[in-house]
C-alpha cells in the first residue's frame, strides 16, 4: 500500500489536529542526496554573517531543568551577541510534537526544536527535519566524541538529523544495604537471574513480602532492550514484518512470565504503576527496580538506604535503550535562522558544557571527552552510582526506528498488560500480536 503521509502518521500517533498537509520548506526527502539548499546554507559566507537575528528554541524541559537552560542560553548569546534564542516551552512530549505538526503544516516553524527519541524517525521520513551533516562537514565536528548509539539515535536514513541533548536509559536501581546484607550482587547475565531471585525475593505465608526486582510494563522502552539482549528482535531485518511472535523474541516475555508467576518479579502497568513501583522500592518492598537514569536523584534523596546502580542484564548481547530527547534543527527555517540554529546547537551539545548541563538537567553527560576530563571525574565523585553506565557507553543504543514505531509498539504493549493485569499467557497473545503488526507495516512501504 501507499505510503502514510507524515501528517496521517502523526494523527494516528499522537492525534493531532485535522488539517491538510503542507510541507516546510527545503531538501530532498529523507534518503536521498544532502540538498543544495542546505550546501548553501552551511556555506562559509553563513558562518560569518554577524546579521543580527532571533530565532525560537521550542522545548519540553520541566521546570527543574529551566535554571540549566537559562545558564546555557546566557553563555551562548555571550559568544554569539547577534543571535537571540527564545526559548519556548510546549509542554511534553505529545504536546511538542502536536504543535510542530501543526507548525510545519502552517509553514511557520521554530528554528530549533527537541524531539523526543523514539519519535524521530516519523518526522524525518517526512523531510521535516534539516541534515545537520553540511554543517557537520563544514566545522569539522568529533563525531566519535559521542558514543555511535546515541548518534544513531538521532541519525536516520544515513543522514545525521541531530544530536543528543537531554539523555538517559534505563537501568537497575537497586537497594545496595539490602544486597549487602544477603551477600548479592545485581545479576549482570540471565543465567544469573534466578539465583537472584531465589535469595532476595522474600515470602511469607505464600504471599510475596519482598519482590527481587521490576521492570516496568507502561512502557515499551523497558522492556526492548530485554528482547533485543535474548537474541530477539522487533521486526524482521528488513523492517518489513513483525518478529514479536518468534522463538528468541517470546524468551523475555515467557521469563516474565514465570517469574512473575512465582512471585520472585514484580512489573506495573497502567494508571499510577510508577508511583507505586517507586513507593514499594522505597519502602523494602522490592529489592531491584528497572528505571531510567534520570530518577536516580529522586531515589538518592528520598531512599533511607544506599542506592546503586546496575547496567541491564545481558544473554546474546547487552544493551539498553537511549531515551530523554535531541536538538534538531527545522527544514523549514530561513538559512540564517539556520545557522543560528547550527550554532546553537553545536553549542549545546559542545564538551565545553556538557558536565555542567547535564548535572544541571539531571541526565546523563553525551561527550567522551567530557566524561574523561577533570571535570568529569568530579561528577563520578558527585554521582558514582553513573559508572555503571559509562563502562557499558558504547552498548547504549537506539530505539527501534520506523516511522511507525509509537504506533506497533502500542500492539505488543497490550501484551503485556494481559499478561500483568490478567495473568493472560503472553505466547499465543503475541502470535496475534503480530498480524495487527503487520497490517499497521502494511501501510507503510
Amino acid at each position: 500500500m501507499k505510503k502514510k503521509t507524515w501528517l496521517l502518521t502523526l494523527l494516528t500517533v499522537f492525534m493531532v489536529i485535522s488539517t491538510a498537509c503542507g510541507g516546510g520548506g527545503g531538501s530532498e526527502s529523507a534518503g536521498g542526496e544532502v540538498s543544495m539548499d542546505d550546501v548553501e546554507a552551511a556555506s562559509m559566507d553563513m558562518k560569518n554573517d554577524t546579521t543580527p537575528i532571533k530565532i525560537q528554541y521550542w522545548h519540553s524541559h520541566a521546570d527543574a531543568q529551566l535554571e540549566g537552560l537559562d545558564y546555557m542560553i546566557a553563555e551562548f548569546q555571550k559568544k554569539y551577541p547577534h543571535i537571540t534564542v527564545e526559548p519556548v516551552f510546549q509542554g511534553g512530549y505529545g504536546d511538542l510534537h502536536k504543535k510542530l505538526s501543526a507548525a510545519v503544516a502552517a509553514n511557520d516553524v521554530p528554528a530549533v526544536t527537541n524531539v523526543e527519541v523514539s519519535s524521530l524517525a516519523n518526522f524525518a521520513d517526512s523531510g521535516v527535519f534539516a541534515d545537520l551533516s553540511p554543517w557537520i562537514k563544514r566545522d569539522e565536528v568529533k563525531m566519535d566524541d559521542f558514543s555511535q548509539g546515541m548518534l544513531n539515535a538521532y541519525a536516520y536514513n544515513s543522514k545525521q538529523y541531530g544530536f543528543p541533548l537531554i539523555v538517559s536509559t534505563s537501568v537497575f536501581v537497586y537497594n545496595k544495604t539490602i544486597l549487602d546484607e544477603l551477600g548479592v550482587e545485581p545479576p549482570q547475565k540471565w543465567d544469573e537471574i534466578e539465583d537472584f531471585n531465589a535469595k532476595v525475593a522474600k515470602k511469607e505465608g505464600g504471599k510475596t513480602t519482598r519482590y527481587a526486582f521490576s521492570v516496568p510494563g507502561w512502557d515499551s522502552w523497558y522492556y526492548d532492550p530485554w528482547n533485543i539482549n535474548g537474541g530477539g528482535q522487533i521486526l524482521t531485518e528488513d523492517l518489513s514484518a513483525s518478529a514479536v511472535e518468534n522463538e528468541e523474541s517470546l524468551r523475555y516475555i515467557q521469563n516474565f512470565y514465570k517469574w512473575q508467576n512465582d512471585g520472585s518479579m514484580h512489573m506495573g502497568f497502567g494508571k499510577g504503576a510508577s508511583d507505586n513501583m517507586r513507593q514499594m522500592f522505597l519502602n523494602g518492598e522490592i529489592a531491584m527496580v528497572q528505571h531510567t537514569s534520570a530518577m536516580l536523584k529522586m531515589y538518592r534523596e528520598n531512599a533511607d538506604f544506599e542506592v546503586g546502580v546496575s547496567f541491564l542484564p545481558g544473554d546474546k548481547v547487552r544493551t539498553s535503550n537511549i531515551g530523554g530527547a535531541g536538538i534538531v534543527m527545522m527544514d523549514g527555517a530561513k538559512d540564517l535562522e539556520k545557522e543560528a540554529a547550527w550554532k546553537f546547537i553545536e553549542f549545546m551539545t559542545s564538551a565545553e558544557h556538557n558536565i555542567k548541563w547535564a548535572e544541571s538537567v539531571g541526565y546523563l553527560p553525551t561527550r567522551k571527552s567530557a566524561i574523561e576530563s577533570e571535570e568529569g571525574e568530579q561528577y563520578f565523585e558527585r554521582w558514582p552510582q553513573y559508572r555503571a553506565v559509562y563502562e557499558h557507553f558504547d552498548e547504549v543504543t537506539p530505539r527501534m526506528q520506523h516511522p511507525a514505531y509509537p504506533e506497533f509498539s502500542e500492539v505488543y504493549k497490550e501484551v503485556v498488560g494481559e499478561m500483568v493485569l490478567n495473568k493472560k499467557d503472553p505466547t499465543p497473545l503475541m502470535q496475534d500480536a503480530a498480524k495487527k503488526i503487520n497490517d499497521i507495516l502494511a501501510d507503510y512501504e
